[in-house]
């Protein structure tokens, strides 16, 4: 695990200045985890936020409590469904065509995590280990 690969040094030269296993776990070791959490926090985040899933199995009665995501997931069902009608094809020129909304949906959908990623981006640099002791 990453716990485990990280230097003996640090939790040695911590316990030589005094410090706990408690002082030691939030001070030295949950600092150096804090890209390993943050870049799973983002994992979760992005599949809580694209499950339309989860809306349709547990809440099938209630169509006034959805989530965005399954609301685009019916609006571009519904698109599919009519692009393949050939009523709904004779007013082509004034409908708007899947392509762009499936483009519009996408924009809308990953904006939250678009603007979310440069709060966590911090947390991707890699080496944030280097340099801190000498074995």
């Amino acid at each position: 695990t990453y716990m485990n690969g990280l230097p003996d040094s640090f939790v040695e030269s911590a316990q030589v200045d005094g410090a706990g296993h408690m002082r030691i776990f939030w001070k030295i070791i949950f600092p150096l985890c804090k890209p390993v959490l943050a870049t799973v926090a983002l994992f979760i985040a992005v599949g809580q936020w694209n499950a339309w899933f989860d809306v349709m199995v547990y809440n099938p009665l209630r169509e006034d409590l959805t989530t965005l995501q399954y609301e685009l997931m019916q609006l571009l069902s519904s698109v599919s469904q009519q692009s393949g009608n050939p009523n709904a094809m004779k007013h082509a020129a004034n409908m708007v065509t899947p392509e762009s909304v499936r483009a519009a949906a996408t924009i809308v959908t990953a904006f939250p995590i678009v603007c979310l990623y440069p709060f966590l981006q911090r947390y991707f640099v890699s080496g944030l280990t280097i340099g801190g002791v000498k074995e």
